[in-house]
């Protein structure tokens, strides 16, 4: 006689497709669960309302509503949901703020099968050995994107980027859903000579090239906001000027970014020196010299703010239509 087993609710919460797959294929075989997906904190919150979600696996940066704000709404609504963070976000800050909200863990992007089985066994919520076979579990038959798993990867890689430039700014530094396009080359022309002719912003450009994969990384900061950045890096020198202090930190966010997509897709990049756009580097000499690669541009952009502080600074990475090709093949083995 069959012997029915009590399956455990489980919400798996992210806005990308492939990060929901990519844990959903983590889950232990041995564990009884029914899984309901949420693309956004919003989802995940009806589900748990609705009793879905007594085990909650949650991202922290997503559209509508983040995983700051879920943890928030649990505790307000007092709903007793056992929630593992999973994320990108790997600050110091970060981690502390969402076991103050009552996250049991944390798990750092990218995880493996290993990470998750330890830290579920760790918190109790695996079945006991000796329990009735676990019903068989639908596969996930969801088609991944060039996009998404190229996204996903980026938000990795800008959450690498985000934890060193807190410890070097002293500051917590708040993520955004990156965003990313397939630019004409028009358009590009048209997004650079915006950057290039501006009074009010100082651009950062940084070229890379590595496996067939090559582009350029743009940091830009708003003039009125240097001030502050270099008070918070509390220069000492008045011989330590902004742009050699912009530089730094350029090479700091850009070399960070970069090496963790790198790392992501096992290639190795090497860079260019960082150079000022419209000073050492014209934006029309940018866009020459990239034109016979630039029909078409993958465009990723990504917006920091560092919180309690007027200060944003704006990441572009340009990738040529050529190395779409390269990446594809590269991120294959995360789209199957």
């Amino acid at each position: 006689m069959d012997v029915l087993v009590s399956l455990i609710p489980l919400v798996v919460c992210d806005d990308s497709n492939m990060a929901r797959k990519q844990v959903l294929r983590a889950l232990p075989k041995d564990w009884p669960v029914a899984v309901t997906e949420a693309v956004n904190g919003r989802q995940a919150m009806d589900a748990i309302r609705q009793g879905l979600g007594q085990v909650v696996l949650l991202d922290l940066t997503m559209p509508e509503m983040d995983g700051y704000q879920v943890l928030s709404a649990l505790r307000a609504e007092g709903l007793k949901a056992q929630v593992i963070v999973i994320s990108g976000d790997v600050q110091d800050e970060a981690v502390r703020r969402v076991h103050e909200l009552g996250a049991l863990a944390f798990l750092k992007k990218p995880f493996d099968e290993n990470d998750l089985r330890q830290t579920l066994a760790g918190l109790g919520l695996l079945a006991q050995p000796g329990q009735a076979p676990v019903p068989t579990r639908l596969a996930t038959n969801t088609a991944i994107g060039f996009h998404d798993a190229f996204r996903e990867t980026v938000n990795v890689a800008i959450g690498r980027a985000a934890a060193l430039i807190a410890k070097v700014l002293g500051v917590f530094v708040q993520l955004p859903v990156p965003n990313v396009n397939l630019l004409e080359v028009g358009e590009l022309h048209m997004a650079l000579n915006d950057v290039g002719s501006s009074q009010q912003l100082t651009a950062i450009c940084q070229g890379f090239i590595g496996s067939g994969i090559a582009g350029e990384a743009l940091l830009i900061f708003h003039d009125s906001e240097i001030a502050d950045i270099a008070h918070l890096m509390q220069r000492q020198s008045a011989e330590y000027s902004d742009l050699e202090m912009l530089l730094d930190l350029s090479s700091v966010l850009i070399g960070a970014c970069l090496s963790s997509i790198a790392e992501q897709i096992d290639v190795v990049f090497s860079q260019g020196h960082p150079q000022i756009l419209g000073q050492h580097a014209a934006i029309e000499e940018l866009i020459r010299a990239n034109s016979k690669h630039w029909k078409k541009t993958l465009a990723v952009e990504i917006s920091y703010s560092l919180e309690g502080h007027d200060i944003r600074f704006d990441l572009l990475l340009l990738f040529t239509e050529d190395s779409i090709e390269r990446l594809t093949h590269k991120l294959a083995y995360l789209m199957n």
